[in-house]
C-alpha cells in the first residue's frame, strides 16, 4: 500500500506539472521530510546501524570496483591503447570506462554469481548472519585476486608489515591481499600496454624517416601516421585481440 501510494503521489506531482505553472499553484504538493526519533527497542536501533553500514558501502562501491576487480588492469591497458594511437581523446573517456566496467562485469560475472548464492540470498532469507554473510562474500572476491596475485607481491608486503609468512592462502589478511593485487595489476597493464606501443611506434619511426628523407622537416610526423596506424589497427581486428587477451588474461 505504501508502494502504491508512493506511485500516486509521483503521478499526481507529473500530472500538476504538465498542466502548467496555475495549476500547479492551486493544489497542495505532498512534501518528504527525514526526521530523527527517539528508537524504543533494541531491534530499532540495529536496524538504524545495518542502514548506516549499507550507506557507507555504497559510499565505497566504487574503490572497491577499482581496486578489488579487474576493472584496474582493463582501464589501465585502454588509456594505454588510446595513447599509442595517437588519437587523442578518441575513444571518449566515458565511452572507455563504460566498456571497462562492462568488461568488468564480465569477467567477475561468476565471482559475483557466487556472492549472490552463498552470502546474498541466504542474508536476505534470514538463513545466515551479517557476519556469516560477510564471510561467505568474501572468499570468492579472495581467491580471485589470488589467483592474479603474485607471491613475490605479497611477499613484499607481509614484509613491510614485519608479519611472519603465511602457511597457506587462507592465511593471507585482505589487508595484505588488496595492495599486492593492486601491484600486480598494474604491472601486467603496463606490460601489455609496451606491447600495444610497439607496433604504433614502428609505424612512427617508418613515417618519420620516409618525411626526413624527403625534406618534409616542416610537416609533423604524427598526421601522416595517424591514418596508417588506425588502418592497421582496423586490419589486424584490433578491439578483438584486445578485448580477447584481456580476457583470457584472467584466472577465475
Amino acid at each position: 500500500m505504501k508502494a502504491k501510494r508512493f506511485f500516486q503521489i509521483i503521478m499526481l506531482v507529473v500530472v500538476l506539472v504538465m498542466l502548467g505553472g496555475s495549476a500547479l499553484a492551486q493544489q497542495p504538493i505532498p512534501k518528504l521530510t527525514i526526521g530523527v526519533d527517539q528508537a524504543n527497542s533494541p531491534k530499532d536501533v540495529a536496524v538504524t546501524l545495518q542502514i548506516v553500514a549499507l550507506m557507507t558501502i555504497l559510499s565505497l562501491a566504487p574503490a572497491i570496483l577499482i581496486t578489488m576487480t579487474s576493472f584496474t588492469r582493463i582501464i589501465v591497458i585502454l588509456n594505454f591503447l588510446r595513447q599509442a594511437s595517437g588519437t587523442q581523446a578518441m575513444p571518449p573517456t566515458q565511452l572507455i570506462i563504460g566498456l571497462s566496467l562492462f568488461l568488468t562485469f564480465f569477467i567477475m560475472g561468476p565471482v559475483f554469481e557466487n556472492i549472490n548464492t552463498n552470502a546474498l540470498q541466504p542474508y536476505l532469507k534470514e538463513e545466515i548472519t551479517a557476519r556469516k554473510a560477510f564471510d561467505e562474500a568474501v572468499q570468492p572476491l579472495k581467491k580471485f585476486m589470488l589467483n592474479q596475485t603474485r607471491e613475490k607481491d605479497i611477499a613484499l608486503f607481509f614484509k613491510i608489515a614485519k608479519l611472519d609468512k603465511p602457511k597457506n592462502a587462507s592465511e593471507v589478511q585482505m589487508r595484505i591481499l588488496i595492495p599486492a593485487f593492486i601491484i600486480s595489476e598494474l604491472r601486467i597493464a603496463f606490460q601489455i600496454g609496451f606491447i600495444l606501443y610497439l607496433p604504433f611506434l614502428m609505424i612512427d619511426m617508418i613515417v618519420a624517416s620516409v618525411l626526413m628523407s624527403m625534406g618534409m622537416l616542416m610537416l609533423p610526423p604524427i598526421m601522416i601516421s595517424l591514418p596508417f596506424k588506425i588502418l592497421l589497427f582496423v586490419l589486424v581486428d584490433g578491439w578483438y585481440l584486445v578485448v580477447e587477451s584481456i580476457v583470457a588474461g584472467f584466472k577465475v
